[in-house]
């Protein structure tokens, strides 16, 4: 069987070509088309002895996923639909915006928590996604987006927020956040980097070790009792540890500050008193907040919350000093907005039938 170097960083990669009887400076230039050149062949590698393109192409071999479908909103946002092989895809999206281009990478096919509000939690979970499908995502948006008349990237920010929870894909993660950052990858800034988790307390302090990028983290609750129930992951690591570890996170990260994600569920967790206690709970916390108005989904039970509650909530934050935006929504034309994306998953969890007999149930009651 070959290996896929798209599954290696620069280390990786070095170790591989010294198993192969081959010097270091050959996995630079190889992880250079491969990243920077978007080789999809070892025989574009010209620069490389024909006979190392023969043994590479006898012994190992670049996939990344098929494309399946592409779509553009029509404000510029895209996505597109990534074949991951039997029967799942996953989906990224493109971010255009003024000072920057944002890619939304998957991590999972499917994800493995339940947050209620979010479709991709909706869809149950099938597997992670291995390093060179999470690389492969920006690897065709890159092929895709091109360059802007600077020749400068289009795509000058990544944020692990798609499908998926990071940190429970910690090492194929890590590798695909290695290749992003070196200079013979794609030479992305740890500021320019994002992971965000729902709270996976010792992985985020592996992360901050390993591989310190920006944090965000999927608050969406200013107590124990409401994150319980719409962001099940608390119950394991509550809010008192997710806040220890975000002040520990704070000592080895790129930025000053966490974000925290606050989707604004309607009569759910958009109450002034809401935001008082958000005030009390981070007040160890460098932070900045960022509301997240709800994206529908079919039948997920919730509504968006009205933009004056938002306006209010948003107030009491800033008079305590706080920091914070209403994340505008993007490209929910073709579902791509926040907490929208569902690509393709064989639910080995069982999970889409749980809910949607609980639908059923209601119709029925």
């Amino acid at each position: 069987m070959t290996t896929n170097l798209l599954n290696f960083d620069l280390p990786q990669l070095t170790a591989h070509f010294e198993e192969m009887g081959e010097k270091a400076f050959r996995a630079k230039q190889v992880m250079r088309w491969m990243h920077q050149g978007g080789a999809s062949s070892f025989d574009e590698m010209t620069d490389l002895a024909k006979s190392l393109r023969a043994k590479l192409n006898d012994q190992a071999q670049l996939v990344v996923p098929d494309l399946m479908t592409s779509q553009q909103s029509k404000d510029g946002t895209r996505k597109w639909l990534l074949d991951v092989g039997t029967g799942n895809g996953v989906e990224t999206v493109f971010i255009p915006e003024a000072e920057r281009g944002t890619l939304c990478i998957s991590s999972q096919v499917g994800c493995a928590l339940e947050c209620t509000f979010c479709s991709t939690g909706r869809q149950g979970f099938n597997r992670n996604l291995s390093a060179a499908e999470i690389i492969g995502q920006l690897w065709w948006a890159n092929k895709a987006m091109g360059v802007t008349p600077k020749n400068e990237r289009v795509i000058s920010n990544v944020v692990m927020m798609g499908m998926g929870e990071p940190l429970a894909n910690f090492d194929n993660v890590v590798t695909a956040l290695n290749i992003m950052l070196d200079d013979h990858g794609y030479g992305l800034s740890r500021r320019r980097v994002t992971v965000s988790t729902s709270g996976m307390v010792p992985q985020m302090d592996r992360l901050k070790e390993v591989a310190p990028v920006a944090l965000a983290v999927s608050l969406h609750a200013s107590n124990d009792r409401i994150r319980d129930e719409i962001v099940p992951l608390n119950k394991k690591y509550p809010l008192k540890e997710l806040m220890a570890a975000c002040e520990r996170y704070l000592v080895k990260a790129p930025r000053d500050f966490v974000t925290f994600e606050y989707v604004m569920l309607d009569g759910v967790n958009d109450h002034p008193q809401h935001a008082r206690e958000l005030v009390e709970l981070v007040k160890h916390v460098p932070c900045k907040f960022n509301l997240i108005p709800f994206n529908p989904f079919p039948n997920s039970g919730y509504e968006r919350s009205s933009n004056a509650r938002i306006n209010v909530f948003k107030e009491i934050l800033m008079e305590a000093g706080l920091i914070v935006t209403v994340r505008k929504t993007r490209g929910d034309d073709i579902d791509a907005a926040c907490g929208q994306l569902a690509g393709q998953v064989k639910d080995k969890t069982k999970r889409q039938a749980k809910w949607e007999q609980i639908y059923l149930d209601k119709g029925q009651s």
